[in-house]
C-alpha cells in the first residue's frame, strides 16, 4: 500500500510522542542552567524569605501604634533603635515605640509594618511623628511569602528561565539538575543542492535548510550537526543515515520526502535494522510530504525539501517531539494565543489544516493580521512574518475581519 497517501492529522502525529523517550540527566552549574530543562521536582527547603523584612526605608512599627495618624493629628512614638543591614536585631519593640530601618532589613520583635519615610518626621533623635496610619504587613515582606518550606517551588520538565535561575538562587541550588540535550543530526538531500559557500550553476541551489533547521533546533533546545549534501542515491543517504543514528536522538533529513521517483529516503529508512515508517504524509499545508520513522528508539523525520514547508513542519510537529526529548512539561502546549483581525480573505482547501504567514499591524485597540501569501520556496514570506494563523481542516477558508488567533514567531510589540 502506498502510505503517501493514507495522510495522518497532525493531533494523531504528535500522538506518537508517546513511542519515543526522553533524555537522561546530568549536573550543571547554575550560571549556565538558564534554557534547561528541570529533571526533577525542586521543595523548598526553607522559607523564603527566612525573616520578615522591610520593603521601603523608613520606622519598623507595630501597625496599631499609627491608628488614626493624620497630618493634624499625628502620632507620636520614640525611637527604641536601629536595624543595620544584615543584621539580627536584639530588641523588640513596644506598643508606641519605632525602630529605623531600610529596605531589605529584618524587622525586629513586636514589629508587623513600616511607616515609609515619606510620612514620617524626626522630632528629635529619640522622637519621630507618622502622619499617616500604616496597616499591618504594609511594606513588609512576610517570613515564607514567597515561597514556604515544603512547597515544590519548581516542577520536573519547566524550563528555567532568568526569573527561575534566580530562584535556585535564593535557594542556593547550584548545581542543578537537568535532562541533557537531545543531539539532532541534519542531512541535506538532492542532486541539485549545493554548499552555501559555491556559486550555484543553473538548475542548482544552496544549501538553506541546513541553517534553518540549524537554529530551530538551537532555539528548542538541542544541539545540532550537520551531516552535509547527499546526493540521491540509496548507498550514499543509507551510509550517511547510519553514522547520523549512531550519534544523535533524532535525525532530520531534509528533501527526499515526496513521490518523486529519484526520491530514496523512504527506501532507505525501511532498509535499517529495526526501523519503522510510521507516518508518510500529513494532512497540513503546507508539508504534506513529511515522514516520520522510528530506527530503534531515534525518530527520524523526512522533511520536505522547500524551506518554508520544512520551517512550518519543524515548528508544528517536530518541535513536540524535541521538546518531548527534552523532557519539557509544555511540550504539546498551543502557542496560537494572540488575537488578532485578519485583513483580507483566506482561501483554503478542506482536508488539510492550513498555516498562513501574517504580519502583525497594530491598530487603535487591535491587531490586524495581514497574510502573506507565497509559494512553499518563498524564503521572503517567513522572513517578513511576525507569525503564523491556522485555518482547520474543515474549513474552506477565513474572511476579511474574521477574529483569529496568532502564534507569533518573534518578539511583538
Amino acid at each position: 500500500m502506498n502510505r503517501f497517501f493514507s495522510v495522518a492529522t497532525r493531533e494523531s502525529v504528535l500522538a506518537l510522542c508517546r513511542r519515543f523517550g526522553i533524555m537522561g540527566e546530568e549536573k550543571v552549574p547554575l550560571d549556565q542552567a538558564v534554557g534547561r530543562t528541570l529533571a526533577a521536582d525542586l521543595i523548598a527547603d526553607r522559607d523564603l524569605p527566612e525573616f520578615a523584612r522591610a520593603t521601603m526605608d523608613g520606622y519598623a512599627v507595630p501597625a496599631a501604634s499609627t491608628f488614626g495618624a493624620s497630618s493634624g493629628s499625628p502620632a507620636w512614638l520614640t525611637v527604641v533603635g536601629a536595624v543595620a543591614m544584615g543584621e539580627r536585631p536584639d530588641f523588640e519593640v513596644l506598643p508606641g515605640q519605632a525602630a529605623r530601618i531600610a529596605t531589605g532589613g529584618m524587622l525586629p520583635r513586636g514589629t508587623d509594618s513600616v511607616a515609609m519615610i515619606e510620612i514620617t518626621e524626626a522630632v528629635d533623635e529619640a522622637t519621630i511623628e507618622v502622619y499617616k496610619s500604616v496597616a499591618p504587613g504594609q511594606h513588609i515582606i512576610e517570613r515564607g511569602e514567597d515561597f514556604e518550606q515544603g512547597r515544590c517551588i519548581l516542577a520536573q520538565g519547566r524550563l528555567i528561565r532568568p526569573q527561575e535561575a534566580g530562584l535556585l538562587a535564593a535557594f542556593g541550588i547550584d548545581p542543578v539538575a537537568v535532562y541533557k540535550k537531545p543531539r539532532v543530526g541534519i542531512i541535506s538531500t538532492g542532486d541539485e543542492i549545493v554548499p552555501v559557500r559555491s556559486t550555484p550553476p543553473p538548475g542548482h541551489i544552496r544549501d538553506i535548510n541546513t541553517y534553518t533547521l540549524q537554529g530551530l533546533i538551537h532555539q528548542n533546545g538541542g544541539i545540532p550537526k550537520s551531516y552535509g549534501i547527499v546526493r540521491d542515491q540509496a548507498d550514499d543517504l543509507l551510509a550517511r543515515c547510519e553514522a547520523a543514528l549512531v550519534e544523535n536522538d533524532m535525525l532530520l533529513i531534509s528533501g527526499g520526502s515526496s513521490v518523486g521517483v529519484r526520491d530514496v529516503t523512504t527506501e532507505v529508512l525501511g532498509a535499517l535494522p529495526d526501523s519503522d515508517i510510521l507516518v508518510h504524509g500529513i494532512a497540513i499545508s503546507p508539508g504534506k510530504p513529511t515522514l516520520l520513522a522510528r530506527v530503534g528508539d531515534t525518530p527520524v523525520w523526512g522533511l520536505p525539501g522547500h524551506v518554508v514547508s520544512a520551517m512550518i513542519v519543524f515548528d508544528q510537529v517536530v518541535r513536540p517531539f524535541l521538546l518531548t526529548l527534552s523532557g519539557r512539561i509544555d511540550a504539546g502546549e498551543d502557542r496560537f494565543d494572540l488575537p488578532a483581525v485578519l485583513t483580507r480573505n483566506v482561501a483554503s482547501a478542506q482536508g488539510r489544516e492550513e498555516f498562513i504567514r501574517v504580519r502583525l499591524i497594530r491598530d487603535a485597540d487591535q491587531v490586524l493580521a495581514e497574510p502573506i501569501l507565497g509559494k512553499s520556496g518563498t524564503l521572503n514570506t517567513m522572513v517578513l512574518a511576525d507569525g503564523l494563523i491556522r485555518i482547520p481542516m474543515n474549513t474552506e477558508g477565513l474572511d476579511r475581519g474574521s477574529r483569529v488567533r496568532v502564534q507569533r514567531m518573534a518578539p511583538f510589540f
